[in-house]
Formats: structure tokens, C-alpha cells, sequence
């Protein structure tokens, strides 16, 4: 099926996320991988390209255009080159509202230059070891002391922790106030105090620096509250929408991504004499993942068009996720499959889009998170 929701515009972008691809992330990924990080150039050279802040007003220096169609065609072709590493999608997506729409001037006018240039790389610690989904368990907490506040605790499982030079902190400001005494604090590079642990060794996203976070007796600015005092619970529940469209986007990006190879491959691959493609379970097999995937797009893109107009609520965004990151781990699993032993081959990419993938019916809030919320709105 024909997509319609892009634009020449949207294609003319396309086609400049695919040249920085090929000239600044895969020939030095593989190297990335290994390191355990991206390396900072790529955040330099992605803000040079005009990738960092696509949402940000053009006076503080991003792209000035909250269309959410430019960050799927960022989330589809980084899906498809297999480089989720360079987390640009956390950074413009997840981490962008709350720097856009909960600032005041003077903090826009500190922070946002960097944003948009790739000189502060940035990141949102909500996860500590005690406390996933369940917002309500955070013990990680910011007491007023008058002229700043006093920051103690951990987070864990935090994207982009070792690079991020500025990182949106979920800590707890009213004892008693549950998951609505919460606020977020922005803490800055080099505060004392603010000490960054190992950088996690993962199953998959080798290259995307995941680490944990602790905070001693950090004394933050005042001025580095970010929107209102107990009102986290509000400002995360605003902005989850987004990431989760995010999240799914890349999901079906990578079912469809893994069909062509996959499809590619039984064609070439012969057993007993014969291609694959000629054995009738292997037709089904394809058949049902084609049928799987256009349904799910179909959905998705109707999804990523109202998300772009404004009018895409949270139960739709969580089916998005749910679906669409399901349906990649089934497809990433049949595929590999399909590849036998080879599958089994890190040098093959279908066996590396199954370990990057795993996270993705994960992180965002789980598939179980996302049942529970789409079940309480039909059911309240």
C-alpha cells in the first residue's frame, strides 16, 4: 500500500538523514559498539545537520517545526540501518518537550543553543533501582534548602547517562504527596556531588551508553526547577504520549525492515535442491508477517498524522506501542528463524535487530503498563 502522509518535504528530509547515515554514523559504528558509546563528533556533526531540535523554535537555534511526520522519517531510517545507538530520537523526542514547553526564557536561553548544536547531549532519569513503572515507589529526593535544593539518591537504566551534560532528574519534593509530589530537576554536568556508575552492559544497543546515577548531597540552583513544584506526575504524563509513538514508529520500521531481508533471503537460500521461497510453510511464514506488518502500519501512520495534529490521546498512543513493539519482537524471532544458524550470526543483521530490539516492548512503560492503561479507560 501506497503511504500517504509524507510530503516532498518529508522525502527531501528523508533523504537527508540517509546521506548523514552513510557519511557520520555507519562507518564508525561498528567501533561505537564496541566502545560501549557514541562518539561526540556525531552529536556535533547531527546538530551541524540540522537534526538536533527539529521542535525548537529557530531563535534558540533548532528547526523551528513541531511536525511530528520529520521525527518518524528519523525514527524509520535509523531503525533501518540498524544504528539505534545515536539516540537522537530520546534527545529530540523524550527529552525535547520538557526543555520547549516547561522553560522558562531564561533556562530556554541557557539550554537550547546546546540542544540544537549537540554540544549538551541530554538525558531523563525517572528509574531507580526500586522503581520502574510504578512512580509512586521514587525515593530519589530534592529538599528546599532556601537558595537551592539538595538532591540525594539513584536512578538506574538511564540512556545516554554517561554523555548526557544535562539530565531532566524525577525526584520526590513533598514527602507525602505520592506520585503528585514529585518534581523535575535539572541537573547539570560537573555539579559536585552528581557521580555517574558503570556503563551497563547490554544484550543489545551496545552502543548507546545506558548507566546509573548518583546524587550526594548535590546542591542544585533554584532556577533549575523545571515547570511547577510537585507538579511532575502532570508534566511526565503530558509528554509519554510522544515517546511511545516514538518508541512505536521504530517498531514497525523494524518488522518491515526485517520482512525484506528475510524475504530476500529465503529466495536466495536453497535447501533440499530448491529455494526456500518455494517451500509452502515458509510462504505462510512471509505471508503472515506481510499481512502482520501492513495492518500495523495502516494503524500507525494514522496514529503518527494525529499525532502530528495534536489529537492523538494516551490510550492510542499506548496501543501504538504495544502493537507495534509485539509485532517486531514476533517478527525478529520468525526471521532469525527463517535464517537457521545464520540467524544465529552477529555478522548477520537479523541477529543483531533481535537483541536491539528486545528492550522495545520495555522501556517507554511495558506492554503490561500499556494493557493496563488502554483496559482502565474502557473499563473506569
Amino acid at each position: 500500500m501506497q503511504r500517504q502522509i509524507f510530503t516532498d518535504e518529508h522525502e527531501a528530509f528523508r533523504r537527508t538523514v540517509r546521506t548523514f547515515l552513510d557519511k557520520e554514523v555507519l562507518p564508525y559504528y561498528e567501533q561505537w559498539e564496541k566502545d560501549g558509546v557514541v562518539a561526540r563528533e556525531a552529536w556535533l556533526a547531527a546538530g551541524r545537520q540540522g537534526l538536533l531540535g527539529l521542535a525548537v523554535p529557530e531563535e534558540y537555534g533548532g528547526g523551528g517545526n513541531d511536525d511530528f511526520r520529520y521525527s518518524a522519517v528519523l525514527a524509520e531510517e535509523f531503525t533501518r540501518a540498524g544504528t539505534p545507538g545515536l539516540a537522537l530520537g530520546l534527545h529530540n523526542d523524550i527529552v525535547g518537550p520538557y526543555l520547549t514547553s516547561l522553560t522558562t526564557e531564561e533556562q530556554k536561553r541557557r539550554w537550547l543553543p546546546g540542544f540544537c548544536g549537540g554540544e549538551t547531549v541530554t538525558a531523563i532519569a525517572m528509574t531507580e533501582p526500586g522503581a520502574g513503572s510504578d512512580l509512586q515507589a521514587i525515593r530519589t529526593t530534592a529538599e528546599d534548602r532556601g537558595d537551592h535544593w539538595l538532591l540525594n539518591g539513584s536512578k538506574t537504566f538511564i540512556s545516554n547517562g554517561i554523555l548526557a551534560d544535562l539530565v531532566i532528574v524525577v525526584a520526590r519534593t513533598s514527602p507525602e504527596g505520592g506520585a503528585k509530589g514529585l518534581s523535575l530537576i535539572v541537573v547539570e554536568r560537573g555539579a559536585e556531588g552528581f557521580e555517574r556508575g558503570r556503563n551497563l552492559d547490554k544484550i543489545g544497543q551496545r552502543s548507546q551508553d545506558t548507566a546509573e546515577l548518583f546524587f550526594h548531597d548535590v546542591r542544585v540552583p533554584k532556577e533549575n526547577l523545571l515547570g511547577e513544584r510537585d507538579g511532575a506526575f502532570v508534566h511526565l504524563m503530558t509528554n509519554l504520549a510522544q515517546e511511545r509513538m516514538g518508541i512505536a514508529v521504530a517498531g514497525i520500521a523494524a518488522a518491515e525492515h526485517l520482512l525484506e531481508i528475510t524475504t530476500r533471503y529465503v529466495k536466495e537460500r536453497e535447501a533440499f535442491g530448491r529455494p526456500l521461497s518455494k517451500l509452502q510453510h515458509i510462504r505462510f511464514e512471509i505471508a503472515e508477517m506481510a499481512t502482520e506488518c501492513a495492518v500495523t502500519r495502516s494503524f500507525l501512520d494514522r496514529c503518527i498524522v494525529d499525532h502530528s495534529d495534536g489529537t492523538l490521546d494516551a490510550v492510542h498512543a499506548s496501543m501504538a506501542k504495544w502493537w507495534a513493539t509485539e509485532l517486531q519482537k514476533r517478527v525478529a524471532d520468525r526471521c532469525l528463524q527463517l535464517h537457521g544458524g545464520y540467524g544465529y550470526m552477529t555478522e548477520y543483521r537479523v541477529a543483531r535487530a533481535f537483541t536491539d530490539g528486545r528492550i522495545q516492548t520495555i522501556y517507554g512503560g511495558t506492554t503490561e503498563i500499556m494493557k493496563e492503561i488502554i483496559g482502565r479507560s474502557l473499563l473506569a
